[in-house]
């Protein structure tokens, strides 16, 4: 049984676009977690031995249910994190679709596998692991929990969710959407915990492994736990991606691109292009670009749909990407649009480009969490693949160029996760999705993703 100290209190959820308090939820207490995990346990061995047809039909489901709700959902989101209301509606229909793609798919992908073995007959085959505890974030509050769910439950796996407190609306949304999918009590149960009550419930022998989209510090924390518990988890953390434009770039493409790429979902993503890589025979074309379609975007009521860029998630987020803005000037940093800090209502905060003086800048060698995009000059093609990889994250990275197998060469010599060619980083269902160095280990997504929390069994027997 999970023992615990961490009693009952209020949560809230506060809109950062005006400050005021949304609602006030409370936190499980020890004794409702505790029940939770034994049904997420019960509810395992009969989950198990569904077939992976009968799950798809649950995956179905969830699908016409999200999308059934998607006003409420969308909505929810642009109140509680202060995504740009069209930005939340695509949030919603690109988590129906990756409850699909698995419904679709996930027979194939977990088709035992022939081997060859002299005089047995051999063959591996992918079984349900267990119960898993899935630690979301604030920025994508639907799409997150909907990219570990879908595979981890056509996996055959139960699943217990600890969603951030800033969005305890749309976990306890998300939940409805999995009760009126019919998947059966106890398959999928949310819980408001705290941290330290989620590195309990790692350690909890009725769960079997553990997944975490997060920051840097709550890797550390969810891997170590996971570590002491020998327990797999998968850990997508922070990244400081890259987005490389070298000499025969279709610049003015990259550049009205990179607006995206670095300002979408006001900035907040892990896989957002953060640090600008361009060789010297181009930065003059791209900078000016880039800056102009940058002071083209729209801040404000994330309601409004004509918004590019809401508030940031919370005020204190927003501080401290201020500070970071500020030590990079005091460093020798040139800001060339935005920078300053918004004085009225709410975590708002300018899209911002700061064309910095070196690699030991503030912003190229920190993640920055918000719509601040750090540029830099390079020599060429290998000045940039070495500031590229200056980094301690590795998630993924975006490459303007050309040639398409001068293009591949440069993606080999990139320690990042992924490398998208002429065009941004983004997450899709089809291919595998995650990080090296401290951005993480493991892989959500595609085939990978599925099979991270799966028990692949060898099985042999006698010709």
């Amino acid at each position: 049984m999970m023992t615990t100290t961490v009693a009952a209190r209020p949560i809230r959820s506060v809109n950062p676009a005006s400050g005021e308090t949304i609602a006030e939820y409370s936190a499980h207490s020890p004794e409702a977690i505790d029940a939770a995990l034994t049904r997420t346990r019960t509810a395992f061995e009969g989950w198990r031995t569904t077939t992976v047809d009968a799950r798809a039909a649950k995956l179905h489901a969830m699908a016409a249910a999200i999308r059934a709700g998607s006003d409420r959902l969308a909505a929810l989101i642009t109140a509680e994190m202060g995504k740009p209301i069209a930005q939340a509606e695509a949030e919603i229909e690109k988590s129906a679709g990756v409850c699909e793609f698995y419904a679709d798919h996930a027979a194939d992908m977990l088709a035992p596998e022939p081997a060859e073995l002299v005089g047995r007959e051999a063959f591996v085959q992918f079984l349900p692991l267990g119960p898993v505890l899935a630690i979301m974030p604030w920025n994508y509050p639907i799409w997150q929990v909907m990219r570990a769910a879908a595979p981890i439950l056509s996996g055959g796996n139960t699943l217990v969710i600890k969603h951030a407190e800033s969005v305890s609306g749309c976990a306890l949304a998300l939940q409805k959407i999995f009760d009126d999918a019919g998947l059966g009590d106890g398959v999928v149960q949310t819980l408001l915990l705290d941290g330290p009550s989620a590195s309990m419930v790692i350690a909890d022998d009725r769960i079997a492994a553990a997944t975490l989209t997060g920051s840097e510090r709550a890797g550390v924390a969810v891997g170590g736990a996971a570590g002491a518990a020998l327990k797999p988890c998968v850990l997508e953390l922070g990244g400081s991606d890259a987005f490389i434009v070298v000499d025969d770039a279709d610049v003015h493409a990259a550049a009205q691109v990179a607006v995206n790429a670095r300002f979408q979902n006001t900035g907040q993503s892990c896989i957002a292009a953060k640090r600008f890589i361009v060789t010297d025979a181009v930065a003059d074309e791209f900078i000016a670009a880039f800056t102009a379609a940058t002071k083209a975007l729209t801040i404000g009521d994330p309601f409004d749909r004509s918004t590019d860029v809401g508030p940031m998630s919370r005020v204190e987020l927003r501080d401290e990407l201020d500070d970071q803005v500020t030590r990079a000037v005091a460093h020798g940093d040139t800001v060339l649009v935005g920078g300053t800090r918004s004085d009225g209502p709410g975590a708002f905060y300018p899209p911002t480009i700061v064309e910095v003086a070196d690699t030991s800048s503030p912003i190229m060698q920190e993640e920055t969490f918000g719509p601040v995009a750090a540029v830099i000059r390079v020599a060429d093609e290998d000045a940039a693949i070495r500031v590229a990889n200056d980094s301690a994250y590795g998630l993924s990275s975006a490459l303007w160029c050309g040639d398409r197998d001068r293009a591949v060469s440069i993606a080999a010599r990139l320690d990042t996760g992924g490398c998208f060619i002429n065009g941004m980083t983004a997450s899709d269902p089809h291919i595998p999705f995650g990080g090296v160095k401290r951005s993480g280990f493991g892989r959500e997504l595609g085939a990978y993703g599925l099979r991270e929390f799966v028990n692949v069994q060898t099985v042999t027997i006698p010709d």
